[in-house]
């Protein structure tokens, strides 16, 4: 019998109309700005109206460092949700927008798989709502501004050298990484020296991300430093006047979307910031709006909890005041073997137990990490056909000498009712209170903040930060930016800055190339590594299999 795939499941689910959806979290009609049948936003006056309600349960979703076998974290969070549901708990689920740079680069879709997805797939993955376009252009306005300001007369002095905001495109393109603009004389401006970034690592975008509403938005793009004077000291950009109209341009955006899972239980996605480079969660406004209205509020932190979970924690906590009750960490008897170093992607379907054995460390190194945060924390089993009862035993039996419980969910396949056990967990762990603590102080240096991540998050001995690096570090500390909390870039597929380590190892160091302030979103960003802002295609870009087929059907996204 042939396996039906992702968006075949999905083309075939009986969505109901997105009002009906939201009027399982007592959102009436009025209150969405609906797009077509089975979308919409959800109105700032609804938002409001719920601000002074108490607080439902939060369930952090994070996983193992990702490997090409896959995790399924988006989908476990999905099935998660659902599986509350099908317990009677009134449940959503609070995910990320899809960029359109892994789409078509390598990863393909970000709306979970098999039975456990979130719908309109095909949307979802593409235009969507249109809010990354309106975070693109609101970035680029600014751009296009800075240099407007300096072609009629430079009232702010901004030294030409020393702008340092870039422009954004929602697409992986390595021959933006380093350009030269305003070429072919003196109408066209002055020639500099700049470059793109991808739409997810703008400032920007984790200031949508971060922002409570309106008002804080602007102020927040008010507060962004795009460039200095010759003395120094910054220009914001509320000094180009651009923070009104980039406001504008946001305001839609600001609005959480509602859609709903295969299931047709509500599920919010909005804000897209990768978690390799930049913060790694949806926004805010979703999460703690979704709190107001549900009593279980299932949401996830990208790639692996050295780099979401952490950041989820000491940025996206620490900034809105939250705080989750359990974390589920996802992972993969698969996945175990490749952290094991020793079996290849094609040999993923045999059974290995000493493979397992030998990968679990660095689900071991999650676990303990994550509960350094104070978090209770259970293990979902995301289970493959491919995996033996010997191999699921070997985790199981690993998790349990590490002080939690590991539980085999088959959402993919069964979808809530492959998750029920995993989710009574959850409820059960969830009416516990937890000792919640960061990972640093506000008040501690910049350069111990980056530290006591490398050092017990990563597991490294030392932090390699030249002088330069240092002192601008100081500096900032020295303009009133020192209580800002850290946000590590780096590659996500290890604890070291070297993506082929694989594991838990320890004795290495991490080596920082660059550090940037997003003064508006409110934290340092600590570029280590090779870890590129603007990725580029591989070999073989998805792209290149993405078309319309005769029914007018996209094929190949996903």
């Amino acid at each position: 019998m042939k396996v039906k795939s992702d968006i075949e499941i999905a083309r075939e689910a009986s969505k109901l109309p997105i009002k009906e959806v939201a009027k399982k979290l007592g959102i009436e009609e009025e209150e969405l700005i609906p797009f077509g049948h089975d979308k919409a936003k959800v109105s700032d006056q609804f938002i409001r109206s719920v601000k002074n309600n108490q607080n439902g349960k939060l369930i952090l979703v994070t996983a193992v460092n990702p490997t090409p076998a896959g995790e399924g974290k988006t989908t476990t969070t999905v099935g998660l949700g659902d599986g509350l549901c099908a317990l009677g708990k009134r449940a959503a689920v609070c995910i990320r927008e899809a960029s359109l740079g892994p789409c078509f680069g390598m990863k393909g879709g970000a709306a979970g798989g098999g039975l456990a997805q979130v719908v309109p797939m095909e949307e979802m993955n593409l235009h969507f709502t249109g809010d990354f376009h309106a975070i693109t252009s609101a970035h680029n306005l600014l751009a296009a501004m800075i240099d407007n300001h300096i072609y009629w007369g430079n009232e702010q002095n901004i030294d030409l050298r020393r702008i340092v905001w870039r422009r954004v495109i929602d697409m992986n393109d390595r021959a933006l990484r380093d350009v030269v603009t305003s070429l072919g004389g003196v109408a066209n401006g002055y020639p500099k020296q700049s470059g793109f970034d991808i739409t997810v690592a703008s400032e920007v975008m984790a200031i949508l991300c971060l922002a409570n509403d309106l008002s804080d938005l602007r102020k927040r793009l008010g507060e962004i430093i795009v460039a200095y004077r010759k003395d120094r000291s910054p220009v914001f950009c509320k000094d180009i006047k651009a923070d009104g109209a980039m406001t504008v341009l946001l305001q839609q955006a600001m609005q959480p979307n509602i859609v709903q899972t295969l299931e047709n239980n509500p599920a919010f996605v909005h804000g897209g910031p990768f978690a390799n480079i930049a913060h790694g969660c949806n926004s805010v406004i979703a999460t703690k709006t979704a709190l107001k209205i549900a009593n279980y509020v299932v949401t996830e932190a990208g790639f692996g909890a050295d780099l979401g979970a952490e950041k989820f924690v000491n940025i996206k906590c620490r900034k809105a005041g939250i705080k989750p009750d359990v974390a589920v960490i996802v992972a993969t008897v698969r996945s175990m073997k490749m952290n094991g170093g020793i079996v290849s992607k094609n040999d993923l379907g045999t059974e290995n137990i000493q493979a397992v054995q030998q990968g679990c460390a660095n689900l071991g190194r999650h676990i303990e990490n994550v509960k350094s945060f104070g978090i209770p924390v259970v293990v979902a089993i995301n289970h493959f056909v491919s995996d033996t009862n010997a191999e699921i035993e070997a985790l199981r039996r690993y998790v349990a000498d590490k002080g939690t419980e590991a539980f085999v969910c088959k959402h993919w396949a069964e979808g809530s009712t492959g998750i029920l056990p995993l989710a009574n967990k959850v409820v059960e762990i969830a009416e516990n209170k937890s000792k919640f603590a960061y990972t640093y102080k506000d008040d501690l240096p910049l350069i111990e903040k980056i530290e006591r991540v490398a050092k017990k998050i990563y597991r490294a001995d030392e932090v390699l930060a030249s002088k330069t690096i240092r002192d601008q570090l100081q500096l900032w500390e020295n303009d009133g930016y020192g209580d800002l909390p850290i946000c590590m870039a780096k590659t996500q597929y290890s604890f070291t800055t070297d993506p082929n380590r694989r594991g838990a190892p320890n004795g290495h160091a991490i080596p920082i190339r660059e550090v940037r302030l997003s003064a508006g979103a409110g934290f340092i960003v600590v570029i280590c590594g090779e870890v590129m802002t603007m990725p580029g295609l591989p070999k073989v870009p998805s792209a290149e299999a993405i078309m319309l087929n005769k029914k007018g059907d996209v094929e190949g996204l996903f």
